[in-house]
């Protein structure tokens, strides 16, 4: 109990220094366009692939449970709202807390095991500035990024499978989407993901950066940066949820 308060702690105080070097950071443009191209352009396959097929599932789920109840032209409604606000952040938060948060903390890991770290320090360089906060800013700029393409395939997704596999047409589908549509769904969903890439980046950069033990080590390290990446992003969303749709709703 002890230990997972020190490292709640200890967290906070990477997050709060990380934060004070992203002025100095962004001057490095090199740094953080890096990391951009491998937050954002190399996880467009596997969002691409999830974001298609969640998008089907979500239509042939909402039809099962419209069958005899609602009619069909609000399915394009349903999948709409529930893309923009929910699916879409979400799975797309959890596959790249997957895929880059192991990353980052491998990456970090191999360096702090082989004392690359420790070798920046002696050379005058912060590692805070030079390694951690470039990759808050890639995460917190990439993810809504990657969460608006997300979006737009899962709604082609659903179009597809409602007019292939339900016999739905565009023209209904598509004026069933717009029926409900508001700008507030879709920025909720953008705010999400801006608390989300922050989450993956700073979880992977914590990890790595308190790896010991060598090669074991670093595996434990990337571990435990993806389990807490997932259940930080289900918290935060649940906790984002309840705000801004009580704004929604009092306003």
């Amino acid at each position: 109990m002890t230990s997972s308060l020190a490292d709640v702690g200890a967290a906070f105080l990477l997050f709060s220094s990380a934060l004070r070097a992203v002025p100095a950071a962004i001057k490095e443009k090199r740094l953080v366009v890096e990391q951009m191209l491998r937050i954002g352009i190399g996880s467009i396959p596997l969002v691409l692939v999830t974001s298609i097929f969640t998008g089907g599932v979500a239509a042939v789920q909402a039809a099962y449970q419209f069958q005899d109840y609602v009619p069909m032209r609000y399915l394009g409604t349903v999948i709409g709202k529930s893309v923009v606000i929910e699916l879409g952040p979400v799975l797309t938060a959890l596959v790249i807390g997957g895929r880059v948060g192991a990353s980052i903390a491998a990456e970090l890991g191999t360096m702090k095991v082989t004392e690359q770290i420790d070798a920046l320090e002696t050379l005058a360089i912060s590692p805070i500035r030079y390694l951690v906060a470039p990759r808050l800013i890639a995460g917190v700029v990439m993810l809504p990024i990657l969460t608006i393409f997300a979006d737009f395939l899962a709604i082609l997704g659903g179009w597809f499978v409602a007019l292939v596999g339900l016999g739905v047409g565009t023209h209904v589908f598509f004026s069933g989407l717009r029926i409900f549509f508001h700008v507030s769904d879709v920025s909720s969903g953008l705010i999400k993901a801006v608390f989300f890439g922050a989450i993956i980046a700073m979880m992977g950069c914590f990890h790595g950066l308190k790896t010991e033990g060598g090669a074991e080590g670093v595996g434990i390290a990337t571990t435990r940066a993806v389990v807490s990446s997932c259940l930080l992003i289900l918290i935060t969303d649940y906790i984002l949820a309840s705000l801004l749709f009580r704004a929604v709703l009092m306003g």
